[in-house]
C-alpha cells in the first residue's frame, strides 16, 4: 500500500491553494540496479487528478522526469470554507492513492 498523500489547504477570500506531496519512488528506468545488473524497473505516477466538490479542476499526465516524491501546488477559484478538495493518482504498477479534504 502507498504512503498516504499529504494536503494543506488555505483559503484567501475565493481561492483555496491547495499544497499536496504525494511519496513516491519515481523510478525512471534509467537508474542502474545497485544490487544487481540492468536497471531499475520504472515505477512512477502518470496520471494526477484533482476535484473540487467532485468537479475536476486538475488533470494531468505526468512522464518519467518527475522528481520522487513530487510536490504539486495548486489554485481554486470559487472555494468557500466547508469545500471539498480531492486528490487521486495512479502510476505505472496500477497503484493508486486519493486522499480527500475540507476546505477550513
Amino acid at each position: 500500500m502507498p504512503d498516504p498523500i499529504k494536503m494543506r489547504i488555505t483559503l484567501d477570500g475565493d481561492v483555496a491553494t491547495v499544497k499536496v506531496l504525494m511519496p513516491h519512488p519515481m523510478e525512471t528506468g534509467l537508474r542502474k540496479n545497485p544490487v544487481g545488473e540492468g536497471f531499475v524497473p520504472i515505477h512512477y505516477i502518470h496520471h494526477v487528478v484533482a476535484t473540487h466538490n467532485d468537479r475536476p479542476v486538475l488533470d494531468a499526465q505526468w512522464s518519467r522526469s518527475v522528481s520522487k516524491n513530487p510536490f504539486l501546488e495548486f489554485r481554486v477559484r470559487g472555494a468557500k470554507s466547508g469545500d471539498r478538495i480531492a486528490v487521486s493518482w495512479e502510476d505505472t504498477h496500477g497503484e493508486s492513492n486519493r486522499l480527500e479534504a475540507r476546505v477550513k
